[in-house]
């Protein structure tokens, strides 16, 4: 498959619903609004709403069943971005080669654009929204799901741990990885434990997918902090080398530039492994995971 069309295609699908689902620059508080809208709509990649919708075509769900959670998702992802991004936190000027929220439209604006969008997240998953009718039950699960991996036994959590062991030079291998899997692996896992749900998998498929995401998570975060001491500045569209320069617990510093390239191609082995029984409607995924160690930003 030509995995670069795919990615245009549903990036596309997904940023034609966020559109739609996000509040107009002009409702009030239009500052809020604008504010929310300059982060989403700042050049990500879509890879968390992409995962949610190629599991769910994985075991042969329909799109738009999961389309508002992986909106949602954006959502979450974005609003930890803004908050990452303030001088409380990791202080960063640029965002995917752009000023951060922040630096456009202060601080209390940036803090309060982000509890927006991480509430607007929850409302989205919690209604009807384009007239697709997953089940109650399986909307629950998903929304649980994702609240218990973007709260402070996932995401937070590993970020408040990640702030913590900054500039720690004993930090050890189980600390690192309770970071990654959570900081950043804990999203991917449930984007794509999500789509499986929603696309009415059954028990067995949303175990191997969880397993796929599991894996492809924490092979995303080592393959950022490798980019962070190879990549350039203008690839990452954010300072590189600022991983180092903070002190900050990676993969690289602990393990070595080519322990961690190795340990990031073997769990996209995982991943794979997980996909042996799913035919070719798996292949998005499986070519996504090839990606995330190959990609260069």
């Amino acid at each position: 498959m030509d995995l670069k069309q795919y990615l245009k295609e549903r990036c596309r699908l997904v940023d034609e619903a966020l559109e739609r689902y996000l509040p107009k620059e002009d409702e009030l508080p239009s500052i809020l609004h604008k504010s929310m809208r300059y982060s989403v709509f700042a050049g990500g990649k879509r890879i968390r709403p992409i995962l949610m919708l190629a599991a769910c075509e994985s075991v042969g769900g329909d799109l738009s069943h999961a389309m508002p959670a992986a909106c949602a998702m954006e959502m979450i992802h974005t609003y930890s971005l803004v908050h990452d991004d303030l001088p409380a936190m990791d202080d960063d000027d640029f965002r995917r080669g752009n000023p951060t929220n922040h630096k456009v439209f202060g601080e209390a604006v940036a803090i309060l654009a982000g509890d927006a969008l991480l509430t607007q997240a929850f409302i989205l998953m919690s209604r009807n929204v384009n007239g697709s009718k997953p089940s109650a039950e399986r909307l629950l699960a998903v929304i649980q799901e994702i609240s218990c991996c973007a709260g402070s036994h996932g995401m937070v959590g590993g970020q408040v741990v990640d702030m913590e062991s900054e500039g720690n030079q004993e930090i050890d291998l189980p600390t690192l990885q309770y970071i990654h899997t959570r900081k950043t692996g804990a999203l991917m896992k449930a984007s794509v434990k999500a789509g499986a749900i929603l696309g009415g998998a059954d028990d067995s498929a949303v175990s191997s997918l969880t397993r796929y995401g599991e894996a492809i998570g924490l092979a995303f975060q080592i393959a950022d902090d490798i980019l962070d001491i190879v990549g350039t500045t203008e690839e990452l569209g954010k300072d590189a080398g600022s991983d180092e320069a903070r002190g900050k617990a990676t993969y690289p510093a602990l393990m070595g530039l080519a322990e961690s390239k190795r340990r990031a191609a073997e769990l996209v082995d995982m991943a794979l492994d997980a996909l042996s029984s799913f035919d070719s409607k798996a292949d998005p995924l499986r070519e996504i995971a090839r990606y995330i160690v190959a990609r260069k930003s």
